[in-house]
């Protein structure tokens, strides 16, 4: 069963059904998500597809397709984010199965590549990234699309112009996803390490080589080509600002990735030993194979590296040969002990690995039992059927542990994510959740306010996530000069202070102020760090004197 497609394709369908899709809008957007869901709007509202805006300004600085796909589900159900994040869900998953094709086709074992979808669709970020409407997921699931086919394409005998015209189409989608990201991050580390330690023959594949480098120029720049052409100045601005971005923001120095394996999360530690190239790789059967996914997961981080911009987020591409590498650990393990010739260091070093994600299992229901039920929220009844379930589960990793049993290890890991997912991700939402906050989404209820323009003072800054929130743009206003105040009149002001506070007194004697509330969209609750005054709004309706 464990070797049938059939089995490996429903098996991996329904785990990323729970690990991108279950309880997906149970937290609120953030800043990314904010960005991208308003972009998606104002397409809609506003019918401009091509030339996308946010909150009335020009948003040239991502490629569109991302933002197409968020406009249809806005198009399909407004300000609906259970299908924005869906949408990413999809992606999340079809990255999934690329990573299982592309796998299978370069092991041959299909359960090496059901392992290292598993390993991957249970990996921290991956999992954050294919539950929000953020983009990053989509570059990178189309780019690993493209080395799937472009691997294909090298590997079989012949022109295969299918898999190189295939290959050619995702990297144009993945380029309209977010420009050259993926094809620096993902891409260009697997051609270094793949021509290096296999030595492809380009013989009968010069043409279509060709054709796929065309066709993802022809998908790749149309967009690039047409702002050029309309916005010439404006997409100029834009393309020097990205570029001194990635020179001068959030400058790290070379050594910040140093921590990249806790990306993965609860595989963290079986990636680092099995990154560790000198023991393994006179031990491993799949030595071409696992050399390609060490080298590609070393390559990523190394030319992360060199970029003077760093963020965590910017690591999502190295969890996808990470996956696999950790898979050639599992896949090792496993045809050892087939073959009963697990010798004593390997049983050791699996039992190390095991035993320590066993000591963290331990802590889940204490966690649950501080973080949830002392607090009220969660019934005594859940909670002791949750006590039970993670004995049980604990029980059954520290068995596998001892017992050496990899395969069933992974299962256990699989099934504790599933029920973390299912049963606690609405009570983990309240750690992030301020509950106590009153949001500026409740303006979208008043009627009076529904066919208002929406303003704030010019100079203030406005998060935007007030922005999507309120559903509609909120511009800038000179406050100070009274003939545009009055010919805007009437209007909603949203601003930091109180309107008679702001506004000129000689103004406000000619102007009837009614505050409708002051709403606080602090996503986290006063008193901690994250808490900011500027989620905090006064929301008045101005109108002239009668």
């Amino acid at each position: 069963m464990f070797d049938k497609k059939g089995f490996h394709f429903l098996f991996i369908g329904i785990i990323c059904f729970f690990t991108f899709f279950i309880h997906n809008p149970v937290i609120y957007p953030d800043i990314m998500e904010s960005r991208n869901l308003v972009t998606a709007r104002e397409m809609v509202e506003y019918n401009n597809w091509l030339v996308p805006t946010m909150n009335g300004d020009l948003r040239l600085e991502k490629p569109p397709l991302p933002t197409w796909v968020a406009a249809g589900m806005e198009f399909l159900s407004p300000d609906n984010i259970l299908l924005q994040r869906a949408a990413a869900g999809i992606i999340a998953t079809l990255l999934v199965f690329f990573l299982y094709f592309l796998s299978v086709k370069l092991t041959r074992s299909r359960l090496y590549g059901l392992m290292a979808a598993l390993i991957l669709c249970t990996s921290v970020n991956i999992i954050l990234m294919g539950r929000t409407a953020t983009w990053d997921i989509y570059c990178h699931s189309f780019m690993l699309g493209a080395i799937y086919f472009l691997f294909r394409g090298f590997e079989e005998e012949g022109p295969r112009w299918k898999d190189f015209i295939g290959a050619g189409v995702l990297m144009g989608l993945s380029f309209l996803g977010k420009g050259p990201v993926s094809f620096y991050a993902l891409l260009l580390p697997f051609l270094i390490s793949y021509f290096a330690i296999y030595r492809p023959s380009v013989r009968k594949k010069g043409g279509p080589i060709l054709i796929m480098v065309l066709l993802c120029l022809l998908i790749s720049l149309w967009w690039p080509a047409y702002l050029y052409v309309y916005h010439r100045d404006m997409a100029l601005y834009i393309a020097d600002k990205e570029s001194t971005a990635w020179l001068q923001h959030n400058v790290r120095p070379w050594y910040y990735y140093w921590k990249f394996f806790l990306e993965s999360g609860i595989w963290s530690l079986f990636l680092l030993t099995a990154l560790i190239w000198p023991y393994w790789k006179r031990r491993m059967s799949l030595k071409k194979e696992y050399a390609l996914t060490v080298s590609w997961t070393l390559t990523i981080l190394i030319l992360l590296s060199f970029l003077p911009e760093k963020k965590s987020r910017y690591l999502l591409p190295i969890l996808i040969p990470g996956a696999m590498v950790v898979a050639h650990l599992f896949y090792f393990w496993v045809e050892k002990i087939r073959m009963h010739l697990l010798s004593r260091s390997d049983k050791i070093i699996f039992k190390i690995n095991a035993f320590l994600i066993c000591l963290a299992v331990v802590a889940l229901p204490v966690a649950v039992y501080l973080l949830f039920y002392s607090e009220g929220l969660m019934s005594t009844a859940l909670f002791i059927v949750l006590t039970l379930l993670f004995i049980w589960v604990l029980w059954f990793l520290i068995r596998s542990a001892w017992k050496v049993r990899p395969l069933s290890f992974l299962w256990g890991i699989v099934f504790l994510f599933l029920m973390v997912e299912i049963s606690l991700m609405p009570f983990i939402a309240h750690l992030f959740n301020n509950r106590e906050m009153k949001s500026i989404r409740e303006v979208r209820n008043i009627e009076e306010l529904s066919t208002l323009p929406f303003y704030y003072p010019l100079g203030e800054e406005l998060r935007i996530e007030l922005v999507y929130e309120a559903g509609k743009r909120i511009l800038p206003l000179d406050l100070k000069n009274d003939s545009l105040v009055r010919e805007c009149l009437p209007f909603v002001l949203v601003s930091r202070e109180k309107a008679e506070n702001i506004l000129k007194t000689d103004t406000t004697n000619r102007l009837q102020l009614e505050q409708i509330d002051v709403y606080d969209d602090n996503h986290r609750p006063k008193g901690t760090r994250w808490y900011s005054d500027l989620f905090v709004r006064y929301v008045t309706k101005i109108e002239a004197t009668k």
